[in-house]
């Protein structure tokens, strides 16, 4: 007898709707974890995805993927490479394994939610396949980042982040927590695989892989290849839940569903790849800029990939290009300014050659974004270093949860976008943020920024409160990463040319 091909048996193996006879499809399927947008059974179980994914091939894949990530590690682990490696990767390294483990694994919890409570059979079985794949990019990347213990305690964070109320550990679990955990399971299928891994996780992945193989990295290239490939077919599953809610009449639904998200996960993904593309990455391995990889993957692949699907670019989309030449700029220098609240070093990277790249890749930036660290740099310079510390608090944004910036320089204009209910003014740092909010304010009025959380007496008054309340004893506290040395090589400023964050 002549055996099947998989195409002939696939579909009948993956049909596992069947009629409830002990409970009722609503129990089986309770709306609030289910949502069908009224859409029916019938027509949710029409969800065909490219992959073709059964448990043995499965299996097989994954085999052969952590076989290779962990032969070359094996194969590196007598390198020096960590004890070689620049401040500038370091600290690129610890960012990336803090921020991105535990979120793997809420990923997992979001498929998982998805296995159990979505109507469509095929979509259940994509899922099955997403939770164990969340599941080994939580565990692979912890596991390559503890080898790094023995050289640097900052990769403790890899694993403690989760369970910390740091303020840029309290941005990222509010996003994830609000696409992914808080949803129903048709709308994180959009949200999740939409709005973060069709849209950006090639930016983390693909981007910073290519990077880390010109430093000579190759454990950490061949370990993000290994995870993208499933990221990959994680976009899958929104396209086809898209699809389905725009041929059924659902499209404004959908089309708000990855309005939110895309944008919550930009300003995650703007402040992590952002400064880990254009600050982080040693200047000697610095090729394309966070603008030049967002033209391409995303203003040009992703903004192709949402219309073909029937839906029309984010409103915000002319917003969108502008922040992807500020944003992460201004968030830099945030970042670099407020050190001792992060866990890792961070890397101010301009250096009078690193403002050259800078000013080549986003022109304009010496008379806006440098002049800030004109300021910073001389009172380095100076021995003033006490004065390179903000004596007081940022503006938090009540949505993202990162600080409220704008174009330094000449051309600074403040705008405060906020929102006034139940006699609190919620401040946010974009139109986008704010129409979010008011999108469905009962789902965000609840929740305070690290900010809100000072001001309110949640934290107690003195300095160390803060750091105790965010998991930082004095030896966690981030400190500038090549203790001062990258003002080397700076001209002496004229002391009668005033100097100013403003101009």
């Amino acid at each position: 007898m002549a055996m099947l091909k998989m195409e002939e048996w696939y579909d009948l193996a993956r049909e596992t709707n069947w009629t409830p006879s002990y409970v009722s499809e609503d129990e089986l399927y309770p709306e609030p974890m289910s949502n069908n947008y009224d859409i029916p059974t019938e027509t949710w179980e029409t969800f065909d995805e490219p992959y073709k994914v059964t448990y043995r091939d499965y299996v097989k894949a994954q085999r052969d993927k952590d076989v290779g990530a962990y032969s070359v590690k094996a194969a590196l682990a007598r390198s020096d490479f960590f004890k070689n490696a620049s401040p500038h990767w370091k600290a690129l390294l610890a960012l990336h394994f803090s921020a991105v483990c535990w979120a793997e694994f809420h990923s997992a919890s979001s498929f998982a939610r998805m296995t159990r409570f979505t109507r469509s059979p095929g979509m259940r079985n994509m899922a099955t396949f997403g939770t164990l794949d969340e599941i080994r990019h939580g565990q692979i990347q912890i596991y390559f980042a503890y080898e790094f213990l023995k050289h640097d305690a900052v990769f403790d964070w890899c694993h403690k982040s989760s369970k910390t109320e740091n303020w840029i550990i309290i941005s990222v679990r509010h996003a994830l927590d609000d696409i992914a955990h808080t949803r129903d399971a048709t709308s994180a299928a959009i949200m999740l695989n939409m709005g973060l891994e069709l849209a950006f996780t090639n930016l983390q992945f693909v981007a910073l892989s290519a990077d880390a193989a010109k430093c000579g990295d190759h454990t950490f290239a061949t370990m993000l290849q290994s995870i993208q490939s499933d990221e990959a077919r994680h976009a899958q599953v929104g396209e086809p839940v898209v699809r389905i809610m725009v041929e059924n009449g659902k499209k404004k639904e959908a089309q708000q569903l990855v309005e939110i998200a895309f944008w919550r996960i930009w300003k995650q993904f703007s402040a992590l790849s952002g400064i880990g593309m254009d600050y982080y990455t040693p200047l000697e391995h610095r090729e394309n800029s966070l603008k030049e990889f967002m033209d391409e993957w995303v203003i040009g692949q992703f903004g192709r990939t949402i219309e073909a699907l029937g839906l029309d670019l984010p409103w915000y989309w002319d917003i969108l290009k502008q922040d992807i030449s500020n944003f992460h700029h201004a968030n830099q220098i945030g970042v670099y300014v407020y050190r001792a609240t992060e866990w890792w070093r961070p890397i101010a990277s301009t250096s009078p050659a690193e403002r050259e790249w800078l000013e080549e890749k986003y022109p304009g930036w010496n008379e806006t974004y440098g002049k800030c660290w004109d300021v910073i740099s001389q009172n380095i310079r100076n021995g003033d270093y006490e004065k390179t510390v903000p004596v007081a608090p940022p503006l938090i944004c009540n949505m993202c949860g990162l600080e409220v910036t704008g174009v330094a320089g000449n051309k600074w204009r403040a705008v405060n976008h906020h929102v006034d209910i139940d006699n609190r003014r919620y401040h946010f740092c974009s139109e986008p943020c704010k129409w979010i909010f008011e999108l469905e304010p009962s789902r965000y009025k609840g929740h305070k920024s690290i900010i809100d959380r000072l001001f309110d007496g949640t934290i107690g008054p003195e300095p160390d409160d803060f750091y105790n309340y965010m998991g930082q004893s004095p030896a966690e506290r981030g400190t500038d990463g090549y203790e001062y040395r990258w003002v080397d090589g700076y001209d002496e400023v004229d002391d009668d040319q005033p100097l100013s964050a403003t101009g």
